[in-house]
């Protein structure tokens, strides 16, 4: 399947939108670092933006958690590596929400 061929403007829009996006994500995450927003918390929203975060991403933001511990607590949670919150299921969230309590 060919891609559409955008025109200039049209790149344009995308290019913004883009980056709005990442910056959005990137706040979220801010937050979640900060302690302004818990992990349940962020679990619970039921937006674009927060669906579209890693899971392991997420974590790692969390204080105290690195890319080791992240893999361990996905991996008691039954989460696979690559999955987006957006993607995760009612237990796999209480799980990980329960593993860091």
């Amino acid at each position: 399947m060919a891609l559409p061929t955008l025109t200039p403007e049209q790149r344009q829009a995308a290019l913004v939108k883009a980056t709005e996006v990442r910056q959005a994500r990137a706040a979220l995450l801010a937050q979640l670092k900060s302690g302004d927003v818990s992990l349940a918390d962020l679990l619970r929203r039921d937006d674009e933006t927060v669906k579209r975060i890693k899971v392991s991403q997420a974590l790692r933001a969390l204080s105290g958690i690195g890319p080791t511990k992240a893999a361990a607590l996905m991996q008691r949670a039954g989460v696979d590596d690559r999955r987006r919150i957006g993607g995760l299921g009612v237990q796999q969230r209480r799980k990980l929400v329960e593993a860091l309590s």
